[in-house]
């Protein structure tokens, strides 16, 4: 059985799914956040299609501490979305709250060059 703790950050996660869906023209910038990494997705979700990605799992983006790695994967994310034609994004935090290595990822993902 799954503790309090993911249960609320769960259903935190439906909700905010319910409001946020990523299009061709503005897909959603996805962030998963475990104890030892942090991903990001670009998906167009009208499609089921993943656009761009990025990890701290990459040995060039895995140096530094987490919060610094974030920062490294949101400004990555950002070049290969620029590379796929993605400008404006609209940002899925799944759950997490906005502070430390999640606002790094959007800081990092922001002076990349990505709007939202």
């Amino acid at each position: 059985m799954p503790s309090k703790k993911v249960t609320r950050r769960q259903n935190i996660r439906y909700k905010i799914r319910k409001k946020v869906t990523g299009t061709e023209q503005r897909p959603r910038l996805s962030v998963f956040r475990s104890n030892k990494a942090i991903y990001a997705q670009l998906i167009n979700d009208v499609a089921g299609h993943t656009l761009a990605s990025a990890s701290s799992k990459e040995a060039s983006l895995g140096s530094g501490n987490k919060t610094e790695q974030a920062k490294a994967v949101g400004n990555a994310l950002a070049s290969r979305g620029k590379a796929a034609g993605v400008s404006k994004v609209v940002f899925d935090r799944s759950g997490y709250l906005y502070h430390g290595r999640v606002k790094a990822l959007a800081e990092g993902a922001r002076e990349g060059g990505l709007d939202f």
